[in-house]
Protein backbone atom coordinates (compact mmCIF):
# COMPACT_ATOMS: atom_id res chain seq x y z
CA UNK A 1 0.00 0.00 0.00
CA UNK A 2 1.49 3.35 -1.17
CA UNK A 3 0.64 6.44 0.54
CA UNK A 4 -1.66 7.52 -1.61
CA UNK A 5 -3.70 4.55 -1.13
CA UNK A 6 -4.41 6.20 2.41
CA UNK A 7 -7.59 7.82 3.13
CA UNK A 8 -8.11 10.19 5.45
CA UNK A 9 -10.14 8.08 8.09
CA UNK A 10 -7.24 6.01 8.11
CA UNK A 11 -4.73 8.75 9.17
CA UNK A 12 -7.24 9.96 11.93
CA UNK A 13 -6.28 8.88 15.43
CA UNK A 14 -8.51 7.85 17.77
CA UNK A 15 -9.22 9.23 21.05
CA UNK A 16 -7.43 6.59 23.30
CA UNK A 17 -4.26 7.57 20.85
CA UNK A 18 -4.42 10.90 21.48
CA UNK A 19 -5.24 10.68 25.35
CA UNK A 20 -2.13 8.02 25.88
CA UNK A 21 0.03 10.50 23.42
CA UNK A 22 -0.52 13.82 25.67
CA UNK A 23 -0.40 11.51 28.75
CA UNK A 24 3.29 10.16 27.68
CA UNK A 25 4.15 13.32 26.67
CA UNK A 26 3.04 16.26 29.04
CA UNK A 27 2.06 13.90 32.14
CA UNK A 28 -1.43 15.42 31.51
CA UNK A 29 -4.77 13.30 32.14
CA UNK A 30 -7.60 14.52 29.46
CA UNK A 31 -10.94 13.67 29.17
CA UNK A 32 -13.28 12.95 25.75
CA UNK A 33 -14.91 15.70 26.24
CA UNK A 34 -11.85 18.18 26.62
CA UNK A 35 -10.62 15.97 23.13
CA UNK A 36 -13.78 16.85 21.51
CA UNK A 37 -14.08 20.39 22.63
CA UNK A 38 -10.26 20.43 20.63
CA UNK A 39 -11.61 19.07 17.90
CA UNK A 40 -14.48 21.04 17.53
CA UNK A 41 -12.71 24.23 17.98
CA UNK A 42 -10.31 23.12 14.90
CA UNK A 43 -13.44 22.45 12.92
CA UNK A 44 -13.15 18.18 13.48
CA UNK A 45 -16.69 17.07 13.99
CA UNK A 46 -17.16 13.53 13.88
CA UNK A 47 -20.95 13.05 14.81
CA UNK A 48 -23.19 15.07 16.70
CA UNK A 49 -23.15 14.27 20.67
CA UNK A 50 -26.20 12.13 21.98
CA UNK A 51 -25.45 13.04 25.38
CA UNK A 52 -26.65 16.91 25.64
CA UNK A 53 -28.02 18.37 28.64
CA UNK A 54 -31.78 18.22 28.44
CA UNK A 55 -31.75 21.88 29.93
CA UNK A 56 -30.56 25.41 28.23
CA UNK A 57 -28.81 25.89 31.79
CA UNK A 58 -26.71 22.46 32.12
CA UNK A 59 -23.02 23.57 32.85
CA UNK A 60 -20.72 21.80 31.07
CA UNK A 61 -16.52 21.82 32.03
CA UNK A 62 -14.24 24.03 29.43
CA UNK A 63 -10.84 22.78 28.81
CA UNK A 64 -8.08 24.19 30.67
CA UNK A 65 -5.69 25.87 28.65
CA UNK A 66 -2.78 23.87 29.35
CA UNK A 67 -4.48 20.86 28.58
CA UNK A 68 -5.79 22.51 25.11
CA UNK A 69 -2.07 23.31 24.28
CA UNK A 70 -1.17 19.15 25.13
CA UNK A 71 -4.26 18.16 22.95
CA UNK A 72 -3.37 20.35 20.04
CA UNK A 73 0.31 19.15 19.99
CA UNK A 74 -0.98 15.33 20.11
CA UNK A 75 -3.16 16.75 17.16
CA UNK A 76 -0.37 18.08 15.28
CA UNK A 77 1.19 15.10 15.66
CA UNK A 78 -1.14 12.85 14.04
CA UNK A 79 -1.49 15.21 11.36
CA UNK A 80 -4.96 16.04 12.15
CA UNK A 81 -4.58 19.91 12.24
CA UNK A 82 -1.67 21.68 10.79
CA UNK A 83 1.62 22.61 12.25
Amino acid sequence: MTEQDVTAEETRATQEEIKSYVLEHTGLKVSRLYIAQVKAKHGIIERECCNKAKTEGGKVPKCPPEKEKAIEEALRHFQMIPR
